[in-house]
């Protein structure tokens, strides 16, 4: 007898299936907490609809995971049950998320030197969660080292790259969610032919030369959506609000809990009740609630082939060692001085193809069936050219100050490519 299975109505791919045990998994608390965790905490104050959630991004993640391990037992190169493993172990990928999801991992970064990667195995192997993986016969273990993409398995290194690579099915749902709910044009690719072209060579995904000029979409995509939506100066300005709240919260009270089951007891309707309640953070909260954000006083942006300058930045020593030098050059509070580095390599790409960590794997079929690798750089002057990092350095501060932290920032940082400033 065929098991039933159930539709959950999504506004991007019409339909999602889930099997009874998938069905399961989604009635845990860990994986309803994240209808509790906004996707893109902090851009609803640019975007007023982008105030969709880890949740239904899990279930698009599922679901195009799914597509694609399908795609791959029809070429012959994944067993059937390799499909229920990687659809679970994509529905539970961002389990480990906190409260204002990458607004939070800055805290556990800072102060746990832990990223949600190593929260999500966490809540995997030590919550309730782990019981429902036994009851349906998954080893829990392999589960949540597959969900972040870090399953040690040569024969299976695919699997992980499903989940975690340059082109995986996290990267394809959020472009197409995040553009969708913020009203971004950028962002209509064809997801399905990535999808249906993905083969293996020699053990690792690669992309079918025939969906060149989808890939490239996918790129530019991509690119576009951070430089529009994820590093927009009104949303890192609300980011900031949010992270200077949660760490004077951390001060007064505990909000990093190591227990995995306290850790899903929280989200950011509980969280920002907390940051209202401590007196250091109420600040910052009612600040947000206002929509008195910071102000840009001084941005640069380039685009380069290393990252080397605001990798630097990055450090919590050099940024603090700037702000100081610029608050004092202007005069002003070393509090009201806020250098964000929100740094991006537009084509990340760690591979299991050592040779070269940062080519996206391009194959052509040959006549007689075989694959022929080709270098990306090769095969693509568009993706050429795109193969760096985006670095933006911004320096925000409050409305009154703006003028005379502009001035002292160019003279701490250099002449930005623009000296207006941007209202």
């Amino acid at each position: 007898m065929q098991e039933k299975r159930i539709l959950i109505k999504d506004p991007i791919y019409g339909y999602i299936q889930c099997s009874p045990e998938e069905k399961k998994i989604i009635d845990t608390e860990a994986v309803q907490r994240l209808r509790r965790i906004r996707q893109l905490a902090g851009s609803e104050f640019v975007y007023p609809a982008g105030v969709h959630t880890r949740f239904e991004h899990s279930l698009g993640v599922m679901h195009l995971a799914g597509l694609l391990a399908s795609t791959l037992i029809e070429k012959g190169v994944l067993e059937e049950e390799g499909l229920r493993q990687i659809r679970i172990a994509a529905l539970l990928h961002d389990v480990g998320h906190g409260p204002f999801s990458h607004v939070f991992e800055a805290l556990l970064i800072r102060h746990l030197g832990k990223t949600h990667e190593d929260m999500t195995v966490k809540v995997i192997t030590e919550s309730s969660l782990k019981d429902v993986l036994n009851e349906i016969g998954l080893n829990v273990k392999d589960t949540a080292l597959l969900a972040v993409g870090k399953l040690d398995n040569r024969k299976r290194e695919f699997w992980s790259q499903i989940i975690s690579s340059t082109v995986d099915c996290d990267k394809l749902d959020y472009i197409l969610r995040d553009s969708y709910h913020t009203g971004g044009e950028f962002a209509s690719i064809d997801v399905f032919r990535l999808i249906y072209t993905i083969d293996l060579y020699e053990g690792s995904l690669a992309v079918d030369l025939a969906a060149l000029p989808t890939l490239e979409a996918f790129l530019i995509a991509r690119l576009e959506l951070f430089r529009s939506i994820y590093f927009h100066k009104a949303s890192r300005a609300a980011q900031i609000l949010l992270e200077k709240a949660l760490e004077e919260a951390h001060k007064e009270v505990d909000i990093l809990k190591l227990s995995a089951e306290e850790y899903l007891k929280q989200d950011d309707y509980t969280m920002w009740t907390l940051l209202l309640q401590c007196e250091k953070s109420r600040e910052y909260i009612e600040r947000l609630r206002r929509r008195d954000l910071l102000k840009v006083a001084y941005e640069k942006a380039s685009f380069t082939k290393d990252g080397v300058f605001p990798t630097i930045l990055t450090k919590d020593s050099v940024r603090r060692q700037l702000e100081e030098e610029i608050a004092g050059e202007a005069s002003v509070d070393v509090g009201e001085v806020y250098i964000d580095v929100p740094t991006l390599p537009s084509v990340p790409y760690h591979h299991a193809m050592k040779d070269e960590p940062m080519e996206i794997p391009i194959f052509q079929r040959q006549k007689n069936g075989s694959k022929k690798i080709l270098r990306l750089g090769d095969v693509s002057n568009i993706l050429s050219v795109m193969r760096g990092f985006l670095n933006i350095i911004r320096v925000y501060t409050n409305v009154k100050n703006r003028e005379i932290v502009a001035e002292a920032s160019k003279k701490i940082l250099g002449e930005p490519f623009s000296s207006k400033i941007s209202y």
